[in-house]
């Protein structure tokens, strides 16, 4: 397939100045890289272009309709939910995504938020900083209760390649692993009842897509549901927790503390309850579980693989098109 030009449009969001793009370079004998794009610029920076390739730049209707040369766009990520992908498949436009790059980078930075927490890593360095530790009559202080995650249970909610290796990981820990089933279904076999382990998870981590069905999926009458020593994780889309309903149960001792890598609005330039909180058992991070160097450079390969693929005509990991 005769291929010449290609736009990224926010290529700030994938590389900061420490990937090599080289392969992705010579895919094209044409390409215009942005920092990032604006909404009011997308459909003029996309009108001559075969391909596109985006993290969050939205491609809406109007913007795909500006570019009659369109031929693949690539989602530089997994979620496509920055794409009208009706409005690509209507223009016959492809588009793919990235898939299971970035498994060991959210897997570790899960950890990272279960263990602060079992540990009240961010108490006792507080602590060491306002000299409590230098002040301290013994030679440790055991102000903040520790807990171990060996014979913890944790729950899973979605058992795609990422929930799969997050359990993994819970069981080198010593942990017990329950994968629940959908909300309200009777749970498959090697399933158990969403609302069972709510009950019984000591830590509850959700790896599931942002969709119709699980957008709110944990409010305050799940929160409830949960021990009073229960961790919640959430490493995959804001959107699938009430915000506002974390901060009651955490004030109210519902659950003893959250960790969020993500928030209903990205940036939160708006603000929001979870960042305004001001708890101390509740960790919040920009959206980083992804973002490993190695996570970064995984994608932009398979960035070039995706557009290889197309131009010979064996087009893959096609979501709409």
């Amino acid at each position: 397939m005769d291929i010449n030009s290609g736009v990224f449009l926010d290529v700030n969001s994938v590389d900061r100045g420490d990937l090599d793009l080289a392969t992705l370079k010579a895919t094209l004998p044409s390409w215009q890289f942005f920092e990032k794009t604006p909404a009011q610029q997308i459909s003029q920076r996309i009108a001559q272009a075969q391909i596109v390739i985006s993290n969050k730049a939205s491609l809406t209707k109007q913007s795909l309709q500006s570019s009659e040369n369109l031929k693949l766009i690539c989602v530089a990520a997994t979620g496509t939910n920055n794409v009208d992908l009706q409005a690509a498949a209507r223009q016959g436009i492809a588009v793919c995504n990235v898939r299971d790059y970035a498994t060991a980078s959210v897997v570790q930075h899960v950890f990272t938020l279960i263990l602060n927490l079992s540990t009240q890593f961010l108490s006792y360095q507080r602590a060491v900083k306002q000299g409590r530790w230098q002040a301290s009559d013994q030679f440790c202080l055991l102000d903040y209760p520790i807990q171990e995650l060996a014979g913890k249970i944790l729950g899973v909610i979605g058992y795609g390649v990422l929930g799969h290796a997050v359990a993994a990981a819970a069981q080198a820990f010593g942990m017990q692993v329950l994968i629940a089933d959908h909300k309200g279904v009777k749970p498959r076999s090697g399933r158990i009842a969403f609302e069972e382990v709510l009950t019984q998870a000591d830590v509850i981590t959700l790896h599931c897509p942002l969709t119709a069905e699980t957008t709110g999926l944990i409010g305050y009458e799940e929160l409830q549901a949960m021990k009073s020593s229960a961790f919640l994780i959430n490493a995959a889309r804001g959107g699938i927790v009430d915000e506002h309903a974390v901060v009651r149960a955490l004030q109210q001792k519902q659950i003893a503390g959250a960790g969020f890598d993500v928030l209903t609005e990205e940036p939160p330039v708006h603000g929001n309850v979870l960042l305004d909180a001001g708890l101390p058992n509740l960790i919040v991070t920009p959206h980083i579980a992804w973002a490993s160097r190695e996570s970064r450079q995984r994608l932009v390969i398979e960035i070039v693989k995706n557009i290889e693929a197309f131009k010979s005509g064996h087009p893959r990991n096609i979501v709409a098109g």
